[in-house]
């Protein structure tokens, strides 16, 4: 009865956010659950390659890179837990996003870390054109990639059990972080993600050597998504499949861009459905409609100004298909971490 009381007395103390990866297959805690999270602001040291290439010949000045890290509580002794990396998108980390979904993560026991790949190279750009054209998909690669390790190293999460997930333009560079080159070139050492989620990530990159790190990939987007061509993410996910991973797509019908950003409707930005970008096994990154390369961030803005669409497109907050999103979502990482 002695013991028994302990044990019960110890799951009182440590509470809910205690609880396993399983806890993601029930409805996500909201509200006065998320009050307790633990945050804390985090660096950890990257780099800022251009594109893979560069990485390959150690062309990217050191970073250091920046965060929010949302840490679960946990038994003293407890092995450490699953994580959740995420990128954010062109408008940077958003509180109705990054930092909400990192709060829930933690208060269900996992490990979630909101990289801020724009704060981390503000020398680079401030505004929203110039951050695009100064800071690649190929920074926020080697900004995850190294969160990888460093979570790993410092105890935060078990390093066979983090996913990464990204947002719009954060999308794109994670399902670039599926494939092997580019995963080799950012971790050699044989770091890989358990699993890779994109949501309404513009389906626009390609690859001549379509093996990936084998890792499943969700994929999901509304159907009134504007930035989205299905055929050309059905394309993507078939790609995906060849090179060696189990790929999920989900279309949320009637969804526009960016259902979990906490505003809308409002339209923003540009159109990049007409861009058609190559990796090459060299870490090459070259346009298809041109034949150029881009090699900097001049050649980055020939390249965006021939396909790039100067259309807003339509953003709208959704609660219904944000809470679909986190059931899909979470079924999916409960997999990938084991359980479910």
């Amino acid at each position: 009865m002695r013991i028994t009381a302990l044990i019960l007395a110890a799951g009182v103390l440590a509470g809910p956010a205690l609880a396993d990866a399983g806890r993601l297959t029930h409805p996500w805690p909201n509200g006065d659950a998320l009050a307790a999270a633990e945050q804390r602001h985090v660096t950890w040291p990257s780099s800022s390659p251009f594109t893979p290439w560069d990485q390959m010949i150690g062309n990217g000045a050191p970073t250091e890179a920046t965060g929010t890290l949302f840490l679960p509580r946990r038994a003293a002794g407890a092995p450490p837990p699953p994580a959740v990396v995420m990128l954010h998108g062109s408008g940077g980390v958003l509180g109705p996003r990054e930092l909400t979904y990192g709060r829930q993560f933690a208060a269900m026991g996992i490990t979630a870390l909101a990289i801020d790949s724009f704060a981390a190279r503000r020398d680079r750009g401030t505004s929203f054109i110039d951050r695009l054209l100064n800071i690649t998909e190929s920074m926020l690669l080697a900004d995850a990639y190294a969160a990888l390790r460093w979570l790993g190293e410092q105890g935060y999460a078990d390093p066979r059990r983090v996913a990464l997930v990204g947002f719009s333009y954060g999308a794109m560079a994670t399902m670039y972080a599926l494939n092997e080159g580019a995963a080799a070139a950012f971790a050699p050492g044989g770091e890989r993600f358990a699993a890779h989620a994109a949501f309404y990530g513009p389906c626009i990159a390609s690859f001549e050597d379509e093996r990936t790190t084998g890792a499943p990939l969700l994929i999901l987007y509304g159907t009134e998504d504007e930035l989205i061509d299905p055929a050309r993410c059905a394309e993507t996910a078939e790609s995906f499949r060849r090179g060696g991973s189990e790929v999920e797509v989900i279309a949320y019908e009637g969804a526009a861009h960016q259902w979990d950003g906490g505003w809308g409707p409002r339209r923003i930005g540009s159109l990049l459905n007409g861009c058609r970008l190559h990796l090459e096994r060299d870490g090459t990154v070259r346009d298809l409609r041109s034949g150029l390369p881009m090699a900097g961030s001049f050649s980055r803005r020939v390249i965006l100004a021939l396909c790039v669409e100067r259309t807003p497109y339509l953003i709208n907050a959704d609660p219904a298909v944000r809470e679909r999103s986190n059931a899909d979502l979470g079924r999916f990482l409960a997999r990938a971490f084991g359980a479910g």
